[in-house]
């Protein structure tokens, strides 16, 4: 399974938890951090770990992929979600260098972690990030960085996406997602920043509402003449070499990476 779109919930909101795995995201983030205001933070925490080990294998909230993303520093919350048992992955926010990630890593025992990247020391050490063993993935907090840099431009925006997935790429990492698109009523903007996002080389996205994944889960479908290309593509070049489609356009297995990515194999 290729993801291509995640779900925020915040963690003091157990109503939704049902309704986000039920909202057709690939992936369902319960958030310990941003979305809850620190005198909701502790029952959140126990509505987030009650509902992960009370989830029913076979059953759409207990067959839907899970993150939780803490708080930077709150160790006991990773304790705590470690505790359920759960094979959830873990978001952890405010990652500067990899060093960070030593007591996480032990605390998590083996659950994957998406590093968020949300500062410039973050940006800047993001290939020493997404190379530490325990990393599965690397994420852009890109409002906090905004703030970070104070920074409005989109060239600011292009060139960190495009640091953060070379930096992922470069370790062997998933191409990042993109970050949430703020706007919730603005369906155009969100399809338009994200196509934008898709032609860097990013893949998938975050929502912080399910009304967003239709339009993220649009944008990141291949076309029938990309899936077409890339069948063409894979038949052409199965005992390698150079070949020629029928179109005419001359391939290489160096095309194969991006075919094969198509047809998600």
């Amino acid at each position: 399974m290729n993801p291509v779109s995640a779900l925020y919930v915040p963690g003091d909101r157990p109503d939704r938890f049902g309704k986000a795995a039920a909202s057709g995201a690939d992936t369902v983030i319960l958030d310990l951090e941003d979305a809850v205001a620190d005198a909701a933070k502790a029952a959140a925490l126990d509505h987030v770990t009650a509902w992960l080990a009370d989830r029913e294998p076979g059953t759409e909230s207990g067959t839907v992929d899970v993150q939780v993303r803490v708080n930077w520093g709150a160790d006991h919350e990773i304790r705590a979600v470690r505790a359920t048992g759960a094979r959830v992955g873990l978001r952890i926010p405010k990652v500067e260098a990899p060093e960070d990630l030593g007591v996480i890593a032990h605390l998590a025992q083996g659950l994957p972690l998406t590093a968020l990247i949300e500062s410039a020391r973050g940006l800047q050490n993001a290939a020493a990030i997404a190379a530490h063993p325990a990393v599965a993935a690397l994420a852009l907090g890109e409002a906090d960085l905004r703030s970070d840099l104070g920074a409005t431009a989109e060239a600011v925006l292009d060139h960190a996406r495009i640091q953060v997935l070379v930096a992922a790429r470069a370790a062997g990492l998933p191409a990042p997602m993109l970050s949430v698109y703020p706007r919730i009523q603005d369906l155009d903007g969100l399809r338009a920043d994200t196509e934008r996002g898709k032609a860097l080389g990013l893949r998938g996205r975050t929502a912080v509402h399910p009304k967003q994944i239709p339009v993220i889960r649009e944008v990141f479908a291949p076309t029938p003449e990309e899936t077409a290309w890339a069948e063409a593509v894979v038949a052409a070049l199965e005992h390698g070499g150079v070949a020629t489609l029928p179109g005419g356009e001359m391939v290489d297995p160096a095309m194969l990476g991006r075919a094969r990515s198509i047809l998600g194999k």
